[in-house]
């Protein structure tokens, strides 16, 4: 989801308001219907604290289970304490009853506080973050095997930190679920990849990042669904100049779900994600997704 708009959505974060009690999921939750349009709004908001010597590893925002903003940071960095806020709307059009094509776009707020040897300051700033559009399809349908449902995107804008540049990141990624009446095991893999482009005048590149992403849900009744599950990231370290910030670093999250049925094609779902290793901070997400 989510997303961001996408079925990078997870099979577990959706909830169909037609779907029985029996059966939290089905696979037009996922791929939009030949001929209709999806909208997709997602609120993200994110905290992050940090202390001792930063080497300018990287802040990431989730924005949907498989979509994240990249925040670099700046070298020098003593202790600091950040809140971010990202909002992300996108559109989802069903070309075939097997295949949709999506986009979106996300607009960033934060907020931070640092300590250090020259003192205490605070800073504020808003901006556009990224654009991307891709195509989710799905290969084959849930019967005496698990549905397997594929999703591909490319970033059409990045801001940096200075500049903006178009189709230097991409994803790839995978979901696998088996709905067993009332519950949906799923599991969701993404690997995303980022070629070097220029931020000012230094060559930047972000670093690779690696998903994997096991849950469940359970159809509480016919509106209300239940989610938990785990989040591994193995992220490698970005680089200035050929000079890597920091080093690799992997990271596992537990993520804690309710989807709830508004109406017929209108799905609310509130996503909570607290770091169980790995590094701090926390997300909250909240995703509504709607049919027209």
């Amino acid at each position: 989801m989510n997303t961001v708009g996408t079925l990078c959505v997870t099979v577990c974060a959706m909830l169909s308001a037609t779907a029985h009690a029996d059966l939290p999921l089905t696979v037009e939750d996922l791929i939009t219907d030949k001929g209709k349009v999806k909208l997709d709004v997602s609120l993200a908001y994110a905290n992050s604290d940090r202390q001792g010597v930063s080497t300018g590893e990287p802040i990431t925002v989730q924005t949907g289970p498989t979509s994240f903003v990249t925040l670099p940071t700046v070298i020098g960095e003593s202790q600091g304490n950040s809140d971010f806020l990202v909002g992300t709307v996108g559109l989802r059009y069903g070309l075939t009853g097997k295949a949709e094509i999506f986009t979106r776009a996300s607009y960033l707020y934060n907020s931070s506080r640092n300590s250090d040897v020259s003192g205490i300051s605070s800073n504020s700033d808003n901006r556009f973050a990224d654009a991307w559009a891709g195509v989710n399809y799905q290969f084959k349908k849930d019967d005496d095997t698990p549905a397997v449902l594929g999703f591909a995107e490319i970033a059409l804008r990045e801001k940096h930190r200075e500049s903006s540049r178009s189709f230097k990141s991409a994803l790839i990624g995978l979901t696998i679920y088996k709905a067993i009446d009332p519950v949906v095991f799923s599991l969701t893999t993404a690997y995303r990849f980022n070629q070097s482009r220029k931020d000012g005048n230094a060559d930047y590149k972000p670093g690779n990042l690696f998903l994997l992403n096991p849950s469940i849900a359970f159809a509480v009744n016919d509106r209300i669904t239940l989610t938990t599950g785990l989040q591994w990231t193995n992220r490698q370290a970005d680089q200035f100049d050929g000079k890597a910030q920091g080093f690799r670093r992997t990271s596992t999250d537990l993520l804690l779900g309710v989807g709830y049925g508004i109406s017929k094609g209108s799905i609310l779902n509130l996503t909570f994600k607290t770091n169980a290793s790995g590094s701090n901070g926390a997300d909250l997400r909240l995703n509504w997704l709607y049919t027209f």
